[in-house]
């Protein structure tokens, strides 16, 4: 089998992710970081100009309040506003749900003005109805991207069940999401194996890395050096923006992906855009730190370190031992951080949670 005949395509997603790092960090008392129209319509027309495979420029999700500034928009209609208007033919621009919320009677039909294809973060607790969700998307004439988050807290049998309906649905594509970072390149094979043996050979495999344990790119590697015929995705931001430690970087993937897979991206658009971010992190609202590698490396939501170091000052001993502990709780607690679940360990681990509530 020539395995070089598979199609690699880059799909950038610094406004969507990039930007709900900024609310992370807002929600979190870290930045208090926007961004206007204008920047966001700057941003993507120097993404669209790079000739990158396939652009993401916002979230889908029903609010009370304007929350643009994060990129996140209404629906469909109101996030296609934000098409660049440098956008190539050869390029795609997408967006994502940031679950199944939205009245399937509420869902248009695909039409030009709309972005071409959306993804789908599954959720975990309504797993069904998020499968049902993007089978309407794909009913309705949109390319439907599969985003089953912290995909290694799937057993086996749902992840088999959401094949199934990405095979009856023929979704664009089905991705695995490392999102705490923690996956090593054995895990990479695993998913990309369990997907390319059950999957329609015309439906894509994605890879959505983060970067808790600097893995993301070596993780990269190892998705594309898998042998198949398959065409594939792989996500990446500029500078890594994006939530905790971010993202595989877009400079680091292009750059290889021009030398290694003669990929023809404008390598200054890229460099512009990493110009554009990068001012956003003079906080450091992004990027590698101690404090966001050791909830990876027990394999729970990196929310909890940032409260416990940020709010409580904890030192990293003191994180990392209350980390041991909620290792022996049950994974809906250590998947899902929340204000109540880290009170509730402080009290197991005997620090006085008086001054934290």
């Amino acid at each position: 089998m020539d395995y070089t005949r598979k199609r690699i395509q880059l799909l950038e997603c610094t406004i969507r992710d990039g930007c709900l790092g900024l609310e992370d960090a807002w929600n979190n008392g870290i930045a208090n970081i926007q961004l206007s129209e204008s920047e966001r319509k700057q941003l993507g027309e120097l993404i669209a100009s790079s000739g990158i495979d396939i652009v993401e420029i916002g979230s889908i999700q029903i609010t009370e309040n304007d929350r643009s500034g994060f990129a996140i928009y209404q629906n469909i209609e109101e996030v296609s506003n934000y098409i660049p208007n440098n956008l190539k033919s050869s390029q795609q621009c997408v967006a994502l749900f940031r679950g199944p919320d939205t009245l399937f009677n509420d869902i248009p039909y695909k039409k030009d003005s709309m972005v071409d294809g959306v993804r789908v973060i599954l959720r975990y607790s309504e797993l069904k109805k998020s499968l049902d969700f993007c089978s309407i998307l794909a009913d309705k004439g949109f390319k439907v991207y599969i985003q089953p988050m912290v995909t290694s807290r799937y057993s086996e049998k749902e992840l088999e069940l959401i094949i199934q309906y990405a095979n009856a649905m023929n979704a664009y594509a089905l991705y695995f999401v490392d999102s705490y970072g923690y996956m090593m390149p054995e895990d990479v094979l695993r998913f990309c194996q369990k997907y390319d043996s059950l999957l329609e050979a015309n439906i894509k495999i994605g890879f959505h890395a983060h970067n808790n344990i600097n893995m993301a790119f070596s993780n990269a590697i190892t998705f594309l050096n898998f042998p198949t015929e398959r065409d594939i995705i792989l996500d990446s931001t500029m500078t890594g923006m994006g939530q905790g430690a971010g993202n595989l970087q877009t400079e680091i993937i292009a750059a290889y992906l021009i030398r290694k897979y003669g990929k023809r991206y404008n390598y200054n658009a890229v460099l512009e855009a990493c110009d554009f971010v990068e001012r956003y992190n003079e906080s450091g609202i992004w990027g590698y730190s101690v404090m966001r590698f050791i909830p990876a490396i027990h394999g729970a939501a990196y929310k909890y370190a940032t409260y416990l170091r940020k709010k409580c000052n904890l030192s990293y001993t003191q994180i990392h031992k209350l980390f041991k502990i909620l290792d022996t709780m049950p994974d809906d607690i250590r998947y899902r951080y929340t204000k109540e679940n880290v009170l509730n360990l402080l009290r197991i681990g005997n620090i006085s949670v008086g001054d934290y509530q």
